[in-house]
């Protein structure tokens, strides 16, 4: 029926609603009309609760409203605050359940409606009201109203990520949070929502803009320091550019040519170091014991406060399998039953729980020392954590805690055993991830091992007539490691025993191989090959059916670090590799990822040439002779078809700090076919191969665009040489030298790669370093 004129149509309650909603939703975003529920009536939203499924929380946001000025009633706040609590609770620990899944997919009506009506903001007013006055009578916030606000705006923020970008927005909040720190009592549910906050900011903090950052972190006790080290993480790393492109080098190179400055990760890195005292309590906290934690009964009124840590399942499961193997360890000690009767598994748990709450704890902190590790003030960093022991600290905790004996039915979360979201997986890479930082191209890698194996490889050099490294004679006895094993060799026998697609081997691998990189050293080889390190490595690449690419990366790069320039390597690789078969199978799993083996190849070509120059010695004439690796690699064909191979798979667009060593390698070739006037012949095998797979030009200019990115990366005055010069034993300066003839301009010059391009052909893709 049509309408009369000058008379509206009768409007449903529904639509009645939906008008409310959408004029709210208007005025948030236009700054015009109605904004938030104060300025609707308390009886139509009455009237209108009911229908729309609000639960009354819009009437309650509008009494809260009414009921918070500066001289109100706290309590009475406090109680509206308590009253609307559980709304949005409900919501948010189902995000920490394992209903997870399905509240994803739907929506959190309560969150919503608390959020749309205006909550969200009127929290932060009455939080931060009290320090925007002058007044200096204003009523004290109670530290359980402070706890109940911070709670309710971490449930929503779980809920809807549009809240945590909001407040994330507020810089004068953020900071406010910070001072909220000092507050033992409110520290927690403080420190939880600032790390979600912290977590979706685009730009970063400055922990230098926190108010009295060095007071309020002393301040902390341990637990709470390694609290604080959660949102560290988030200030002092380089936040992840996601995109794949953006992490090439030409990307990196043209970032920091854009942006000179150090950035803010860095400047955060410095601010905490200059905070007195702050890497020794670190230091403390990762290398204590779990019997000098807080006691059981202070750690379950923590536990109460701390569901918002972690998911509250995995926690559960991980507290619950440690339980288990405690009570199975018990059973295989002692057959008497009486003592199992008289201590059940729930007198148990608490232990248990002690002992993942420490492993948490340690996580974090290890994950701090590690960036420090790897920042601009590295030596820095690394000095102190010599001085505080904390390599034999984390020696003492090795079989108990770090790597303490695990069922192998070890299942968290619906994952496999090697799921990185277990506590005790995330510790264990943590901790081999530091080691890596530690021991890579630094003196103090010795802290590793004890006196006894420091003895081991004095005798190994004496006895090979060789010097001691300097770095071993400069080593501080005062700090190693004590004990039966030095961290090194432990780290050796749970390596051996991982099982074949365990993805701690890729850790442990890397961690290994940092010990060895820097300039090669024979006593440290030779230290490695007695424990049977190159057998083990292997048998892991041949006969162990490993398909992981990462973990025979790791290995590929270890044996080649532990076979250079070795002859007793060379030697066992040969009594291991007996057969035809298994030489065919190592050849096979170099090849199938030459990115990955690259590096095991460069070893060889660079241990030939080096043992070839030695051929007066008897023993190294024999190896020569028997080996098949060096006799593989001896056959120029071989050779060749490698360097063929290192220049195709990559070109500038396309290089990372993980695929650059092909181009280091291909140039390691060509630099000892340089030293035996090779460097022409290699070049015209290189124009042949173009022309037989019928690209002419193509690798060439490639390989002329790559050489040319070479010399901006690595000649650029903050690039370190010293990693070439000690991987290769080939002075920078040959190396340079090597590029600048390869890129001679002169068409005359049989070294220089524009001879051997026609002119046809010449300068494809020349424009590349302008991308």
């Amino acid at each position: 029926m049509a309408t009369t004129e000058g008379h509206e149509p009768p409007r449903t309650r529904r639509n009645s609603n939906k008008n409310i909603l959408t004029r709210i939703i208007h005025g948030q975003s236009s700054g015009r009309a109605i904004s938030r529920a104060t300025e609707i009536s308390e009886a139509l939203l009455q009237e209108r609760d009911q229908q729309g499924q609000w639960h009354g929380i819009p009437v309650l946001l509008q009494r809260l409203y009414d009921s918070s000025h500066l001289n109100s009633d706290l309590s009475q706040i406090h109680s509206i605050i308590k009253e609307v609590s559980p709304f949005l609770s409900m919501e948010a620990m189902s995000f920490v359940t394992d209903d997870r899944r399905a509240v994803q997919k739907s929506t959190c009506p309560n969150t919503y409606t608390f959020d749309l009506f205006g909550g969200i903001d009127l929290l932060v007013e009455i939080l931060m009201r009290p320090t925007l006055t002058t007044q200096t009578n204003v009523p004290k916030m109670s530290d359980d109203l402070v706890k109940d606000c911070l709670s309710v705006l971490y449930n929503c923020c779980i809920c809807m990520e549009g809240v945590t970008k909001s407040l994330a927005s507020r810089d004068d909040f953020v900071m406010f949070l910070f001072t909220l720190m000092s507050n033992k009592k409110t520290f927690l549910q403080t420190a939880t929502l600032i790390e979600d906050i912290l977590g979706v900011r685009k730009e970063m903090i400055q922990l230098e803009d926190i108010p009295n950052l060095p007071s309020l972190v002393q301040s902390f006790n341990q637990q709470q320091l390694a609290n604080f080290c959660r949102i560290l993480s988030v200030t002092i790393s380089e936040p992840d550019m996601g995109n794949d492109d953006k992490h090439t080098l030409l990307a990196k190179n043209a970032q920091q040519r854009a942006n000179p400055c150090p950035s803010h990760s860095e400047v955060n890195q410095v601010a905490l170091l200059n905070i007195p005292g702050f890497i020794e309590r670190l230091c403390k906290l990762a290398t204590r014991k779990v019997s000098e934690a807080s006691g059981p009964s202070s750690l379950l009124l923590e536990l109460q406060d701390w569901y918002t840590w972690l998911d509250n399942a995995l926690v559960l499961d991980a507290l619950m399998q440690m339980a288990t193997e405690d009570a199975e360890q018990s059973s295989t000690d002692s057959s008497d039953e009486s003592s199992l009767a008289t201590s059940p598994l729930r007198h148990r748990l608490p232990q248990s729980m002690k002992i993942v709450h420490e492993i948490m704890y340690k996580v974090e902190v290890l994950y701090v020392l590690c960036v420090l590790l790897i920042g601009r003030q590295r030596n820095q960093v690394h000095k102190m954590l010599a001085e505080f022991k904390l390599i034999p600290g984390l020696n003492n905790l090795f079989d108990k805690l770090i790597w303490r004996k695990q069922t192998s039915s070890h299942v968290l979360h619906g994952q496999n055993q090697n799921c990185d979201c277990s506590p005790e997986i995330s510790f264990k890479i943590q901790f081999l991830r530091l080691l890596q930082s530690f021991s890579d191209h630094h003196e103090n890698k010795y802290l590793l091992l004890n006196a006894q194996e420091l003895n081991e490889l004095s005798a190994i050099s004496l006895k090979a007539s060789i010097p001691e490294v300097e770095a071993f004679v400069n080593t501080d006895r005062k700090l190693i490691c004590d004990g039966k094993k030095g961290l090194l060799t432990r780290l050796l026998s749970v390596m051996k025993k991982e099982p074949a697609e365990s993805s701690f081997r890729f850790w442990q691998a890397r961690a290994v191989e940092s010990f060895l990189r820097g300039a090669t050293s024979y006593a440290d080889q030779v230290f490695l090959l007695k424990r049977g390190l190159l057998e083990h490595i292997l048998f892991s690449i041949i006969d162990s059916g490993c398909k992981s690419r990462d973990v025979l990366q790791s290995y590929f790069d270890l044996l080649g670090e532990l076979m250079k320039f070795n002859i007793d390597a060379f030697k066992r690789f040969n009594i291991y590799v007996n057969t035809e078969e298994k030489f065919q199978m190592f050849m096979t799993q170099i090849n199938s990822s030459l990115v990955d083996s690259n590096m095991l190849v460069r070893c060889i070509i660079l241990s030939l040439d080096r043992f070839e120059s030695q051929i007066e010695d008897v023993s190294v004439m024999e190896v020569l002779s028997e080996c098949s690796l060096l006799s593989y690699m001896a056959r120029v064909e071989n050779r060749q078809a490698f360097l063929f191979r290192l220049v195709n798979i990559i070109n500038v667009q396309i290089l990372t700090q993980e695929n650059v060593s092909c181009l280091n390698t291909s140039l390691v070739v060509l630099m000892l076919a340089r030293r035996r006037d090779k460097l022409a012949f290699c070049l015209n095998a290189l124009r042949e191969k173009e022309y037989a797979e019928k690209y002419p030009g193509c690798l060439l200019n490639n390989f002329h665009n790559l050489l040319r990115f070479w010399q901006r990366h690595y000649l650029n005055k903050d690039k370190d040489s010293t990693c070439l010069e000690n991987s290769s034993c080939i002075s920078f300066t040959y190396w340079k030298e090597t590029v600048s003839i390869l890129l001679d301009s002169d068409p005359t010059s049989l070294c220089a790669i524009a001879s051997y391009i026609d002119e046809a052909y010449m300068d494809l893709g020349r424009d590349f370093l302008e991308v």
